[in-house]
Order: structure tokens, then C-alpha cells, then sequence
């Protein structure tokens, strides 16, 4: 379909793998699988830090947080990938192309800042231990956390609404499984120098501020760390943010990856090359809310333990009160 104006564009046509029908039946079922994994990790996360006592504090506060953003930002596209698989023609309209740039950007640009707000966390907890309680009140991580899912969902009701304005006077195909901006922004017929500077300055305050935030505050924690004199305490104290450190570098190393190959290269390009790029983008964007929960998860005992007590409460609940309850760490500074 071909639109003369922006009046007349009121649906895109998502190609994904329709040049390969041979390989949907099996990304349907490799997708499907890691997003239930999302869903049932991410999951378990949240509820064992709402349902503990012992997790209520602002380390775990943010990695609720954390969770709940990875499930949102995956079903803002998962399913509509899902239902590319299935569908021959995927077309979505207008209006439900924005819908979903918007949620997905938004999503991506909060846990950007959010995973800022941890690493300061971190920072407070390993070099200024006895003024945490006092940094970290309730009073001042609550306001923390919100800020990052208004300060995200601003900039993208901003990019989305410069996007939206643009006309579209030709071609209506998105080489794409989603609704990514950057594809659609080369569908404009106008000039989007505005979008570009836009988006210049967004990347510049949710990824380089943030980045630059982070490696500053473990450079302090690293210094701490160092300085502490025994062996055993450094290994303990290290393994307070190691979960966290990791979590970042798969993160932003996803996003560059995703994005540097988006301005590198036209998706129009050769087919081959071009269904690599949609794959490896597609995969690494799973990749790191699969992880998040498994990481956090495997280095905790402080998770480990509630979810163990959560699992006995609800497979064997007449016994479960016969069993000793789940041991927690005695300094929640160190629980990863």
C-alpha cells in the first residue's frame, strides 16, 4: 500500500520473516519460550520483593522496579512479533504503530536512568555505609523511582509526537518485526533533521549522562573496595554490585550494538545481511531482561531464600509451618 499524505497513511505493513516462512514456526517457538521465561522470572522477582519483610529496602525496591519494567518493555513488542509469525500480512495501523514506539521507547529510556539510580545505591552502601539509612529513605527512593518512569515516558511522548507529525508519502513497508523508530523515521518524506538533533540530545541524557554516572560511581566503589584490608571483606563487598555491573554491561552493550547497527547500515540492504540484523537485534533485545532476573537471582541468597520460603507456602502449605523459615542476611548491603 502507498499513501499520498500523512491523511491517507493509516496502516504499515510489518515484513519480519514473511521473505522466510520456513523459519517462523521455529522463532515463533524460540520467542514464545523466552518470553515466558521473562514473564515467569521477572515475576517471581516481584512478588518475593513485595511479599518478604526482609526485602523491603531500596536495593530490592529498584530491582521490583527493574522487573516490572522488563515485563512491560517486552510485551510492548513480543506479542505483536508473536502475531507477525503467524500472520502473513502483518499490518498494523497508525495509530497502534505510535502506541507501541511509544511504550518501548519509554521503557527503554527509564531503565536507563533506573539502572542509574542502583549503581547510586550501590555507591551510598559500599562508601558511605552508616549515612545509608539516612541517603536512602523511603522519602528519597520512592521520588528516585518515579522520576525515571516520568523522565522516560516525557521523552518519548516527545520523540513520538515529533515522529507522528512527520508525512509519509510513500513507501508504508517497515523492514522490521516492530514498530522501531529509527525504521520509521526513513519512511518520512520531509526533512528529520529535527528528529535527529531530538534524539541526539535525548541519547546524550538517558544514555551518556547515566553511563558516565555509573562508571564514575564504581570507580568510587572500586577505590572502597581496594582499600578495604582483608581479602574476605573485598571478595564480600565486591559481590554487592558485580550482579549490577553485569546487568549494565549486557544492557548498554545491547543498545549500542541495536543502535549502532541501525544508523551503520540502510535495512533495505541485501537480504541476507539484513535478516542477521533483525535477528541479532531481535535476540539481544531478549537477551537482557531473560538474564536480569537469573543473575540477580543466582548470586542472592537473600532471593534464593524467599523464594524457597514462597515455594513452600504455596506447594505444601499444611507443612509449611513445620519447617524452620528461609535465613536472610544479616547486613542487607551485602545481599548480592
Amino acid at each position: 500500500m502507498e499513501a499520498s499524505s500523512q491523511s491517507t497513511m493509516t496502516e504499515f505493513v510489518l515484513l519480519g520473516l514473511s521473505a522466510h516462512p520456513k523459519l517462523e514456526k521455529a522463532f515463533f517457538v524460540l520467542i514464545l519460550s523466552m518470553y515466558l521465561v521473562i514473564l515467569l522470572g521477572n515475576g517471581v522477582l516481584i512478588l518475593v520483593t513485595i511479599l518478604d519483610s526482609h526485602l523491603h529496602t531500596p536495593m530490592y525496591f529498584f530491582l521490583g522496579n527493574l522487573s516490572f519494567l522488563d515485563i512491560c518493555y517486552m510485551t510492548s513488542s513480543v506479542p505483536l512479533v508473536l502475531d507477525g509469525f503467524l500472520t502473513p500480512r502483518k499490518i498494523i495501523s497508525f495509530s497502534g504503530c505510535a502506541v507501541q514506539m511509544f511504550l518501548s521507547f519509554s521503557m527503554g529510556a527509564t531503565e536507563c536512568v533506573l539502572l542509574g539510580m542502583m549503581a547510586f545505591d550501590r555507591y551510598v552502601a559500599i562508601c558511605n555505609p552508616l549515612r545509608y539509612p539516612v541517603v536512602m529513605s523511603k522519602a528519597a527512593y520512592m521520588p528516585m523511582a518515579i522520576s525515571s518512569w516520568v523522565a522516560g515516558g516525557a521523552n518519548s511522548l516527545v520523540q513520538i509526537s515529533l515522529a507522528v507529525q512527520l508525512p509519509f508519502c510513500g513507501d508504508n513497508v517497515i523492514n522490521h518485526f516492530t514498530c522501531e523508530i529509527l525504521t520509521i523515521l526513513k519512511l518520512a518524506c520531509a526533512d528529520i533533521s529535527i528528529n535527529v538533533i531530538s534524539m541526539g540530545v535525548a541519547n546524550v541524557i538517558f544514555l551518556g549522562v547515566p553511563v558516565l554516572f555509573i562508571f564514575v560511581s564504581y570507580v568510587f566503589i572500586l577505590t572502597t573496595i581496594l582499600r578495604i584490608p582483608s581479602a574476605e571483606g573485598r571478595k564480600k563487598a565486591f559481590s554487592t554490585c558485580s550482579a549490577h555491573l553485569t546487568v549494565m554491561i549486557i544492557f548498554y552493550g545491547t543498545i549500542l550494538f541495536m543502535y549502532g547497527k541501525s544508523k551503520s547500515k540502510d535495512p533495505l540492504g541485501a537480504d541476507k545481511q539484513d535478516l542477521t540484523d533483525k535477528l541479532i537485534s531481535l535476540f539481544y533485545g531478549l537477551l537482557t531482561p531473560m538474564l536480569n532476573p537469573i543473575i540477580y537471582s543466582l548470586r542472592n541468597k537473600d532471593v534464593k531464600a524467599a523464594v524457597k520460603g514462597l515455594l513452600a507456602q504455596k506447594c505444601f502449605p499444611r507443612w509449611w509451618w513445620l519447617c524452620p523459615p528461609p535465613t536472610h542476611s544479616e547486613d542487607y548491603h551485602s545481599a548480592i
